[in-house]
């Protein structure tokens, strides 16, 4: 499987993931996006031995978009500190099969992770159990009863946008844990990390990457939009 690479320099590594692939080794032992990167850097610069890279945030499995890799071990420290004091951007696309009742809005929840059933609870009440959980939205197109979403999380809570949608009556299409009525051919959802903005771990510059959404039915029903 062949890198989709969005920005590279010596110093970070950003690809579009496909749905489907692990961002980071499992119990299953299946094929990462991080082996992926270690043997492209190491084919295209000719690298013998061990390659660096650096897992700096991970989208589920059947998620696809953005993601971005560190190729230095100073370079995955500046960016996780950045992830963790919040001073990246990031923007998700989510198609649901319901319209919101708003066409923007605001959602707070506290999450609770079942890491038993690998599964997360939003409550609408503060939760002491629960990691307070905040995300942005708003509707962008809508094409044959189906909606677009554009999502800005605040936090970053494992299954957040999925679980915050679905509380909202919204379950994001192909994804059966959280109400979606059916799946996806291709067993995906349709949840697409769209756009990052990050500064560089050593030139402070602002970075604003953007992903193609999958070329599959679901996305090709809003592929004119930019």
């Amino acid at each position: 499987m062949a890198l989709d690479v969005l920005f590279e320099d010596n110093h970070v590594l950003v690809v579009n993931k496909p749905a489907g692939l692990l961002v980071h080794g499992d119990e299953t032992g299946d094929i990462t996006l991080a082996d992926l990167a270690k043997e492209y850097i190491r084919q295209k610069y000719n690298k013998p031995g061990n390659v660096f890279v650096g897992v700096v945030h991970r989208l589920d499995r059947p998620v696809s978009g953005v993601v971005l890799l560190a190729k230095t071990s100073k370079a995955l420290t500046r960016l996780n500190e950045l992830f963790r004091s919040k001073k990246t951007e990031k923007t998700y696309w989510a198609v649901v099969q319901n319209r919101p009742k708003q066409e923007q809005g605001n959602l707070v929840h506290w999450l609770v992770k079942d890491s038993s059933r690998n599964i997360t609870k939003a409550f609408a009440k503060e939760n002491q159990a629960g990691a307070r959980s905040e995300l942005n939205y708003k509707l962008l197109s809508t094409q044959q009863g189906k909606y677009l979403l554009e999502v800005n999380p605040i936090t970053g809570r494992p299954h957040q946008i999925r679980v915050q949608l679905s509380s909202m009556r919204c379950p994001i299409l192909g994804d059966l844990k959280y109400g979606a009525a059916q799946p996806l051919p291709d067993k995906s959802i349709a949840l697409h990390a769209r756009r990052l903005q990050f500064s560089h771990p050593t030139l402070k510059t602002p970075v604003t990457v953007s992903a193609p959404p999958p070329d599959t039915p679901v996305w090709a029903l809003f592929r004119q939009l930019k």
